[in-house]
């Protein structure tokens, strides 16, 4: 439990300390925000700071810090480490260049800030990339959602259509038609607040009901430090647990979002607490789920409950909690998802909407959009409920995508900080460090080359993976990230020589 609380305490530490220094590196001034400058009363609408802070955390928390750290649970008390200083080093940082930069540049979506600082063919594979990204998170978090719904009214004794998964996920696709096409301040601004008390209540909830319960203990770090997965063969530390455990320590979604709220921004110094202090607050809900898996269950019982699946939200949170907490706590991880999935489809329009210059306060030039990109989920989504499409090769391909997004998004503020002549490293060495992740994931990812570089034997008529093959894929991430960073001072050197 010590070790749990020393992360706590770095993580709430670490946005005093290391937040105010990425502040102070950009330094926010008093300049005139897109917010008030544009101010088209659909998505550039001045909103309050801690409205900000709030809808910011909702956006981004989906089922990444809630799924993503109980499947890292699985690898034990190792995952404190990578929540903790993903968390400050990376995600936070990650968040607030990502938002801020967005600020400077009218609120542009994230791939249209990566072409100004990266080029324009850069910018043509981020156009694409983000958008193909942010459809698998609005299916995602519609299918997810839609699935806790059903595992409560069916718990609850319901067999009618309340029960029914079809019916509950046809209603939030519904719902993200409607969050995606009208202005942000009418359902976003508005309904996000009682998320967030829901949300609130959830991770409270769930903390106190393991504190107060003798039954339950969160197992020391340094009593633990190694690869604790019932499965270690097939799920390496390096670098599955960095891609499985996204949302809670570093999300590229994260990117694709942070230019909702800077196109909402009355100041730029309002970026500390927006960006960097929901990530921070992402971070310790994450870590707080990631304990809860560590101390109710043992290794081989939470993946036999599926890892970061419904019924293991169910279940923690029953005993946590008891029922009377259980139906609050339930909507507070239901809220998570949808609201990363309505702004999911949401920011996907407003890629788009960059892209082939279309004004957005036109009702036609929305729908064009939002039908054809509400369709693409639908589809995904109804594929998955009739058990067509697998729900885990989304989540999958979407954790690598994730990652690889937060890698570009890192390198463009190492470019922006250089071109400004300040500190780039506090960008630079995480998008280095991500680089790694997701080369080497990419290289071992058996939905990735991993099914043609890996060691594969057939087991009881399945084809079963025997050994990665780490010998070729380390190497091979570390070079790619060593080459990364040589060609970005090797671009610093190039634009300085021309100054």
């Amino acid at each position: 439990m010590l070790s749990f609380l020393l992360c706590l305490a770095l993580l709430i530490g670490g946005y005093f300390v290391y937040g105010k220094i990425v502040d102070n590196t950009f330094g926010p001034d008093d300049r005139e925000t897109p917010a008030v400058r544009i101010n088209d009363g659909i998505d550039y609408v001045v909103l309050p700071q801690w409205k900000l802070f709030l809808v910011q955390l909702l956006n981004i928390a989906g089922l990444g810090p809630i799924f993503g750290a109980l499947t890292g649970a699985l690898w034990g008390p190792i995952v404190f480490l990578w929540i903790t200083f993903g968390t400050i080093f990376a995600g936070g940082v990650h968040d607030y260049f990502s938002g801020m930069l967005s600020e400077r540049n009218e609120g542009a979506s994230i791939s249209e800030i990566t072409g100004i600082y990266l080029g324009g063919g850069m910018k043509n594979v981020m156009r694409v990339f983000s958008v193909i990204l942010l459809i698998m998170v609005g299916t995602v978090f519609a299918v997810g959602p839609a699935g806790l719904i059903q595992l409560l009214f069916s718990n609850a004794g319901f067999t009618n259509i309340l029960s029914s998964k079809m019916m509950w996920l046809i209603v939030i696709l519904i719902y993200y038609f409607i969050a995606t096409f009208i202005s942000v301040d009418k359902v976003i601004g508005k309904i996000y607040p009682v998320f967030g008390i829901c949300l609130i209540f959830m991770a409270v909830g769930v903390a106190f009901g393991i504190f107060t319960n003798s039954e339950y203990v969160i197992p020391e770090l340094w009593s633990n430090f190694r690869n604790m997965h019932p499965a270690a063969i097939q799920t390496p530390v390096w670098s599955f647990m960095f891609i499985t455990v996204a949302c809670g320590a570093i999300s590229g979604f994260h990117a694709t979002q942070s230019p909702l709220m800077a196109r909402c921004m009355k100041s730029e110094r309002q970026g500390h607490m927006v960006f960097y202090g929901a990530m921070v607050s992402e971070g310790i809900i994450a870590l707080i789920w990631a304990a809860a898996g560590c101390a109710i269950y043992e290794g081989a019982d939470l993946m036999a409950m599926g890892g970061g699946c419904p019924a293991t939200v169910y279940d923690i949170c029953k005993k946590t909690m008891g029922s009377v907490g259980l139906i609050l706590a339930m909507l507070g991880v239901i809220a998570c998802p949808i609201t990363s999935g309505d702004t999911a489809f949401r920011s996907a329009r407003l890629t788009l909407a960059d892209w082939f210059k279309l004004d957005q306060k036109s009702y036609a030039n929305r729908l064009k959009l939002c039908i054809p990109v509400l369709g693409i989920g639908a589809i995904l989504g109804i594929g998955n409920a009739l058990g067509k499409i697998d729900y885990n090769i989304i989540w999958r391909y979407f954790s690598w995508s994730n990652q690889t997004l937060a890698m570009i998004v890192l390198w463009t503020a190492s470019m922006y900080l250089f071109q400004q002549k300040k500190n780039y490293w506090i960008t630079a060495v995480p998008a280095t460090f991500m680089s790694a992740v997701s080369s080497t994931y990419f290289l071992l990812g058996t939905e990735c080359l991993g099914q043609f570089l890996n060691k594969f034997e057939i087991v009881d008529g399945k084809k079963t993976l025997v050994a990665y093959n780490t010998i070729v894929a380390y190497p091979i991430g570390i070079l790619f990230a060593v080459l990364l960073l040589f060609i970005f001072i090797r671009a610093t050197k190039k634009q300085a020589a021309k100054a």
